[in-house]
């Protein structure tokens, strides 16, 4: 009998509204990972705006704990609004402050991202322009499979449960593709 090896994975939801269908995605991946995935979500509201005046030579203690979090981690999953064809404010300025961390927590982690919007395309700007991010922190995204959650408004119930049966069965496809790509990290590609 083998044993599956466990991972531990820490997601964002990169919008902070309660209510969001970004969170509920999240949630959504939490509920259809298997046993032996762990999803842990994270939060970054406690992170201040970033200042190169202020924090080139100390960052602010808040910043450690987060950063802790992403090294420790066998992968990274961003789960993120687009606002304004882009990555939303808030969750670029908390990739910006812990880039800035001597320990480069993003560098050689696998990353998945995904997204969920009201619109039709779901994302997908969002998506192309935070992965040019990870490119810069030498991260690795997961390529495949894309979920980009369009018309997110009609694919949760009124307790924010998932109903689309297309993304039940995606959500854990991005789960599998990041434990294989964490495992490609591990052992050095």
């Amino acid at each position: 009998m083998s044993v599956e090896k466990e991972y531990h994975f820490i997601a964002i939801s990169g919008s902070l509204r309660k209510g969001s269908y970004n969170t509920m995605a999240l949630k959504a991946l939490q509920q259809l990972a298997p046993s032996h995935i762990k999803i842990e979500q994270v939060h970054f509201d406690d992170i201040p705006l970033y200042n190169a005046d202020l924090h080139t030579e100390q960052l602010p203690e808040s910043v450690v704990p987060l950063v802790k979090k992403i090294k420790a981690a066998d992968g990274v999953i961003i789960v993120s609004p687009e606002y304004n064809y882009s990555i939303p404010g808030a969750l670029k300025n908390a990739i910006d402050v812990v880039s800035r961390h001597p320990d480069k927590p993003f560098s050689e982690k696998a990353v998945a991202i995904m997204g969920a919007s009201q619109g039709q395309i779901g994302t997908a700007r969002m998506q192309y322009h935070l992965r040019q991010v990870m490119v810069f922190l030498n991260a690795y995204v997961v390529n495949k499979p894309e979920i980009m959650i369009g018309h997110a408004q009609n694919k949760f119930d009124e307790s924010g449960n998932l109903t689309d049966e297309l993304l039940i069965k995606q959500l854990p496809q991005l789960l599998d593709s990041l434990a294989r790509l964490s495992d490609k990290m591990a052992s050095g590609i």
